[in-house]
């Protein structure tokens, strides 16, 4: 059975971004299972995580065998936290994880809009450090796919780098494709030299870890 896939658009956590639906439209045009899930916004944390781990479980109340979380910017984020974060009971944890241009720490400068809208301008660094997915990788971490573009001037490409690097000291697998050309918000990147590839190489992980036809 392919697996079911939830999407998380991007939007700092304030808005839902329009990178989800196309995310969407492009998995089910691949014979997969796919939903869209706006998470809760302007809500503090442990709210959002919470909120995706009941659509997982409830995935897998309706039969779903495997689980696919794909997340852009701060839907990359969120996917990430669900997926890494300590506490899932086996009905909520996730089988791999697709992020794009990913929010990954909280410790780092360039990402202030989503760590303040969700843990809040005046954090701890020991708040950031909790929510920052690099920290929370573990050696029964699911695979990951990665992808961001070098001239990302939102979320620095430093994000991706750092949650790689993780899951490599561990020995986590994952793939990690980091495009020259490009700014952030792509979404499926049509007509994007370069790094409109990404959804055939996705693709390919996909299927070779048999998550699609």
């Amino acid at each position: 059975m392919p697996s079911h896939f939830i999407v998380l658009p991007g939007g700092g956590y304030r808005v839902h971004g329009r990178d989800g639906a196309p995310a969407v439209a492009w998995l089910r045009s691949l014979g997969a299972e796919a939903e869209l899930f706006e998470y809760p916004l302007h809500t503090r944390h442990p709210g959002p995580l919470r909120a995706i781990r009941d659509v997982v479980a409830r995935a897998r109340a309706e039969g779903a065998e495997r689980i696919v979380l794909v997340g852009f910017s701060a839907g990359g984020h969120a996917a990430g936290l669900a997926a890494l974060a300590p506490g899932a009971s086996a009905d909520e944890r996730v089988d791999a994880v697709v992020l794009g241009y990913p929010v990954v720490s909280f410790q780092l400068v360039r990402a202030g809009v989503t760590r303040d809208t969700l843990i809040g301008e005046d954090a701890s660094e020991h708040a950031r450090a909790e929510t920052s997915l690099d920290h929370l990788v573990s050696p029964d971490s699911p695979p990951f796919f990665i992808w961001h573009t070098v001239e990302d001037g939102v979320i620095p490409v430093e994000h991706s780098y750092l949650l790689a690097e993780s899951l490599l000291e561990v020995g986590v697998s994952h793939e990690l494709h980091v495009f020259p050309h490009g700014g952030h918000g792509l979404g499926q990147a049509t007509g994007e030299p370069g790094v409109e590839a990404w959804p055939m190489l996705c693709a390919a992980w996909l299927r070779a870890g048999r998550h699609i036809p």
